[in-house]
């Protein structure tokens, strides 16, 4: 009975496909001057990469919300008579958290930022700039892209122009333009990053002044908006506890017209304004042949374990 259950021995099928740790450090160790060669390779051609590329260099100003400073006043104002406007079927805004992630998201959009290009005439330096004579403070353009003595675009073998659209020229702004926020502050840090530094302090200053001015402009349209679509209801109601209301609301919205009129930082106070920086924001040098040497490593090890792979199966 106990022979039923008696099978006869077998050996463990050996696997020749097995890895041995102790063969793959002898096939490493035999295969170092590949490795050797190609981190050598590798590393230099990081090196040469890394310094062939210019200085990028960062200004940054530091702003905070204008709406904390009038929230006794136009915030007070929106508070008291807000039921009333919403009644009435307006907005009387007051800025705040809404008025500022407005504003920023209105400083990344590809309207503000397209009509910023245009305003300033930036397409140039935002797009065909190769490098920064630092002794003369001067750009040198791309010849590639753009003829700086004839002041214009070249064209490709079919003669279209190189002239960059405007997506291009907003993923391009977009790019180099960073906003932070700190929740614990509620301070805004914008910065622009160029190969020339005084472009890009320019260009922080240029950002925060229109940024005001758009958004006050729009402010001001809103309100003389709702001022006279106040004054149309007085007109087509002849009760006198509605006309009362509306001239009351009417009177607060001139009030709120007159203050926006007189201020230049409307949505954003500059706290520290930008600088033209001196010591450069990238690239990182270093990083770059560090990175640079480890993917020689890597591939020299790659090619060596490929070959010892195959001789294995040979």
């Amino acid at each position: 009975m106990n022979d039923k259950y008696n099978f006869p021995s077998q050996p463990y099928p050996h696997h020749d496909d097995e890895i041995d740790l102790k063969e793959l450090f002898i096939a490493l160790w035999k295969g170092k001057w590949i490795i050797m060669f190609t981190t050598f390779v590798f590393a230099v051609g990081g090196v040469f990469y890394a310094l062939s590329q210019p200085n990028i260099y960062k200004a940054e100003a530091t702003l905070a919300s204008a709406s904390d400073s009038k929230s006794g006043g136009l915030a007070g104002m929106a508070a008291q008579f807000g039921g009333l406007a919403s009644l009435a079927g307006i907005n009387l805004g007051g800025g705040g958290a809404d008025g500022k992630a407005i504003a920023l998201a209105t400083l990344q959009s590809r309207q503000f930022l397209n009509a910023f290009i245009e305003k300033y005439d930036i397409l140039v330096p935002l797009m065909a700039t190769k490098e920064w004579d630092r002794s003369q403070d001067k750009l040198i353009f791309n010849p590639d892209l753009y003829d700086a003595q004839a002041k214009q675009w070249l064209t490709n073998e079919a003669g279209k122009s190189l002239k960059p659209s405007d997506w291009r020229a907003y993923g391009a702004l977009r790019g180099i333009l960073s906003v932070s926020f700190s929740k614990d502050t509620g301070l805004i840090t914008l910065s622009v990053t160029h190969l020339s530094p005084s472009i890009a302090k320019q260009w922080v200053d240029w950002l925060v002044t229109d940024l005001n001015a758009w958004m006050k402009e729009k402010s001001l349209d809103e309100t003389r908006r709702n001022i006279g679509y106040l004054e149309e209801q007085i007109k087509k109601t002849s009760i006198s506890d509605m006309q009362s209301v509306f001239y009351q609301l009417i009177e607060e919205q001139t009030k709120n017209l007159m203050l926006a009129q007189v201020q230049d930082e409307f949505v954003f106070k500059t706290i520290d304004p930008a600088v033209v920086p001196e010591e450069k924001a990238g690239p990182k040098r270093a990083i770059m042949c560090i990175i640079a040497t480890l993917l020689g490593g890597m591939l020299g090890m790659g090619i060596v374990l490929i070959r010892f792979a195959f001789a294995k199966k040979d």
